[in-house]
């Protein structure tokens, strides 16, 4: 097969078995190809076909995967990173077939600087793990996607969640990444140190790469201290206009928010069916606030006022950890929950993100497509960042379900561009989002493919991904 095609994206099959061979010469049992496996290697998570690998591998060091890699290359066979599997846009999908990098072996913390703040791990390790080993030392990592997913998975999707407002995303929390280059070598992306202007930032442009131009092997976090008080609540309101401008209002008066949640009523109805919770099924919106006793005590108040002028009912907030503890798990629970609007049905969950200012005016206006397309279509967002989520209950199986679908998420993303936000606020590109992208960054995009051609040259790094190759 000739580099052109290789290069396109075309499925090598002889190169395929010949890899397959030499890795289980070097690995054995840990290279697997039963189909079982495969299909849950591969995309399930919403109603994107799922795309099977070859075979799976489950490396146990960086230098195994530079092995991997290496081979890989010599075959030109595509590599297909693997965390935990809960990306939402196809990201592990292997549409050429090639091997799957199963990283959940590699899950160790290996040092934790607590004076320094910071603490640097293995890809494999979830976020719920490092959580549970810092515990003693008073610090945590606060970004929280809802799903229990693996650090290098978050760190190639850029990944965010209800904690984004307050500690930024993944973007603003790595300090430098180990990866296994195209190439099969490994490179460090920056040291320890807090701040640097030595030479291009290749920590960022690894953050986000969604696998298409390495395989991570270890990466550096930023850590917090552990609050000394959190309080938290929910607090109805009448429509989600009225909901948006309250968190507008409270962003804009410098309220130290830690997590401002948007349900929209019917995603309350789903969360007080599938959490047996008894909330008002009205657009809500979820808070914390983190800080001294004094502190959370008065920011709490503070938004008890801002949503009264908003319109906003009783907002009902707690420092008990139970009760704190009791509410967020239905928050991230919201996804499942709303599958229990439709059972059986598939889910397409898309998200945006539009600069605050717009964010009401966004919302409001997809809630009158969904209407009027007659989509059953629950909204749940980090509304502190202007960034939502729509998730739409479909039969797969129907065509004009899934074209009307279809033809929604379109709407959606392009009624965000043209309100200067983007595609997606931390789902990432994937297979899902990319003729997006495209509208999104105009000739950027040939940019990116430069940069893509540079580093995999013979496009085997999780090929078919944010963007064509071909071009």
């Amino acid at each position: 097969m000739s580099l052109e095609n290789v290069a396109a994206g075309l499925r090598n099959e002889d190169g395929i078995a010949t890899v397959i061979g030499v890795l289980r010469q070097r690995f054995g049992d840990r290279v697997q190809t039963g189909e079982t496996l495969r299909a849950q290697h591969a995309h399930t998570t919403t109603y994107i076909p799922g795309q099977l690998p070859d075979a799976v591998i489950y490396p146990e060091s960086a230098e195994e995967i530079s092995v991997i890699v290496r081979a890989c290359a010599d075959h030109r066979v595509p590599v297909i990173p693997y965390g935990t599997g809960t990306s939402l846009e196809g990201h592990i999908n292997a549409p050429h077939g090639g091997i799957s990098v199963d990283t959940t072996r590699l899950n160790r913390v290996l040092e934790v600087n607590a004076e320094d703040l910071d603490c640097t791990v293995e890809p494999g390790v979830t976020r719920e793990q490092l959580n549970t080993h810092l515990r003693d030392t008073g610090l945590f990592f606060p970004i929280d996607p809802g799903a229990n997913a693996s650090i290098g998975g978050m760190t190639a999707t850029r990944a965010s969640g209800t904690n984004a407002v307050r500690y930024g995303t993944m973007r603003d929390n790595v300090i430098a990444v180990s990866a296994i280059t195209a190439s099969g070598e490994e490179i460090r992306t920056a040291r320890r140190a807090r701040k640097s202007s030595a030479g291009y930032d290749l920590t960022r442009l690894f953050v986000g790469s969604e696998g298409t131009l390495g395989v991570l092997t270890s990466v550096t976090l930023r850590l917090q201290g552990i609050p000394q008080a959190i309080s938290g609540g929910v607090c109805p309101f009448p429509s989600v206009e009225a909901a948006c401008n309250a968190v507008i209002h409270t962003i804009q008066m410098g309220i130290p928010v830690a997590r401002i949640e948007l349900l929209d009523a019917l995603q309350m109805k789903a969360c007080n069916a599938y959490s047996n919770l008894g909330n008002p099924e009205v657009p809500a919106l979820f808070l914390e606030f983190h800080g001294t006793e004094a502190g959370v005590a008065e920011q709490a108040a503070l938004f008890g006022e801002i949503a009264a002028e908003c319109g906003g009912g009783e907002f009902r907030w707690t420092t008990n950890p139970e009760q704190r503890t009791e509410l967020w798990k239905a928050r991230h629970n919201a996804y499942w929950a709303s599958f229990t609007l439709r059972p059986g049905a598939k889910g397409i969950s898309t998200d945006v993100c539009v600069p605050i200012s717009r964010l009401a005016e966004c919302v409001s206006a997809t809630q009158e497509d969904i209407a009027a397309t007659g989509l059953v279509a629950p909204i749940v967002g980090h509304a502190g960042d202007g960034n939502f989520h729509v998730l739409v209950l479909l039969d797969a199986d129907n065509p004009a379900e899934v074209a009307a679908a279809e033809s929604f998420v379109g709407r959606l993303n392009e009624r965000a561009l043209a309100m200067d936000g983007t595609c997606t606020g931390e789902h990432g590109i994937g297979q899902g989002k990319r003729p997006y992208l495209e509208k999104e960054m105009g000739g950027a995009i040939q940019v990116m493919r430069e940069i893509k051609r540079a580093l995999d040259p013979l496009n085997i790094m999780n090929p078919g991904k944010i963007f064509s190759f071909d071009r």
